[in-house]
């Protein structure tokens, strides 16, 4: 623990808009290389190991990131219009144990103990900020390491789901006019209330959203990020409506609940609020598995990204033999930016 106390992070109790305008710089440390032939989206990758949308605020924190280990970077999901960061608290540490999705509340913790309620309502610089941000970024990347753009529409009184998927659509082109070598469109989202965060539980309309983004985006890869599910009947709903569109699918976004203070009191005016870190390996690894089995069986080429809960090789090495491409790593890296280093250290497949 002592190496993670030089490096910078995320700090929970400072604004959003503190920690976009203190990213820090790369940093120059020795990374240990991972054997074995690994891909992502199809795509030649030195490693299996990624982070998603989350940390990665703008350019410099990609950057930062890289620097320590990881191979494909997404950057923080991004809008067509500037929107503001809901105020603080945005990350609050919780009590639990695993969570399997059926939870009615959780309660707030007064240290983090590996898992926390994620407060942000996909906050978007304007897009001739990010746009400019994204090409410099792949500019500032080593050729090897992939760019990812998260994307999502915002929608607005009255509109209709094609209204929705054109500035999904004008978002993801920008993203690849910008440089991104992947996009992938933010389907799950447990802290706003609109369809555009819980596109993943209504098949015909993400179909309806995959199908003018990859139009959109050519041959680019597409990732759809998806929210929990474990029920089969809907997983296989949702990829008979996105199946041929979507490259891959990342999973698990998180896991959603109420959070009460200690004094019994609702947060976030009693709304719910998705819960990440390390309480969600397990469900996002049973999900990991039932997507794997379901596009196993349907022989589709649809591929998995983990996400959820991974903080070690050991829980890596799950994630990937469960049938995921790739693995992403959210939390632990924002509480501990070193751990792509710690996970390559004990790499052993």
């Amino acid at each position: 623990m002592a190496e993670q106390s030089t490096f910078a992070r995320y700090e929970p109790a400072r604004s959003y808009r503190w920690n976009y305008e203190h990213a820090p710089a790369p940093i120059d440390v020795d990374v240990p290389r991972i054997g074995g032939h690994w891909t992502f989206c199809g795509i030649k990758v030195p490693s299996p190991l990624g982070v998603p949308a989350g940390p990665l605020l703008n350019g410099r924190w990609v950057l930062y990131y890289a620097s320590l280990g990881f191979d494909v970077l997404t950057y923080k999901t991004v809008r067509s219009g500037h929107r503001e960061c809901y105020e603080l608290p945005n990350l609050v540490p919780v009590q639990t144990q695993q969570l399997n999705g059926g939870e009615k509340q959780l309660t707030t913790s007064d240290r983090m103990n590996g898992s926390w309620a994620v407060s942000f309502g996909m906050p978007s610089a304007g897009p001739e900020i990010w746009r400019r941000d994204v090409e410099q970024t792949r500019r500032g990347l080593a050729a090897e390491k992939l760019l990812s753009v998260s994307v999502v529409g915002t929608v607005q009184p009255g509109w209709s789901i094609d209204e929705l998927a054109a500035d999904y659509a004008q978002c993801a082109k920008w993203a690849v006019d910008a440089g991104a070598d992947v996009v992938e469109t933010n389907f799950s989202c447990p802290n706003v209330d609109t369809c555009d965060g819980q596109l993943y539980q209504q098949p015909d309309s993400a179909a309806a959203v995959a199908a003018a983004v990859r139009l959109a985006v050519g041959d680019r890869p597409l990732i759809l990020k998806i929210g929990h599910m474990k029920d089969a009947a809907q997983a296989e709903s949702l990829l008979d409506a996105v199946g041929p569109f979507a490259s891959a699918i990342s999973m698990t976004n998180s896991v959603a609940t109420t959070v009460r203070s200690s004094d019994g009191k609702f947060l976030f005016d009693g709304q719910s609020r998705g819960i990440c870190g390390a309480a969600t390996f397990d469900a996002s690894l049973k999900q990991t598995r039932l997507f794997a089995d379901l596009i196993h069986k349907r022989n589709e080429p649809s591929r998995i990204i983990s996400v959820g809960g991974v903080s070690s090789f050991e829980q890596a090495a799950k994630c990937l033999a469960a049938g995921a491409e790739a693995v992403h790593i959210a939390t632990a890296a924002m509480v501990d930016p070193t751990v792509a280093l710690r996970i390559r250290r004990s790499w052993r497949m």
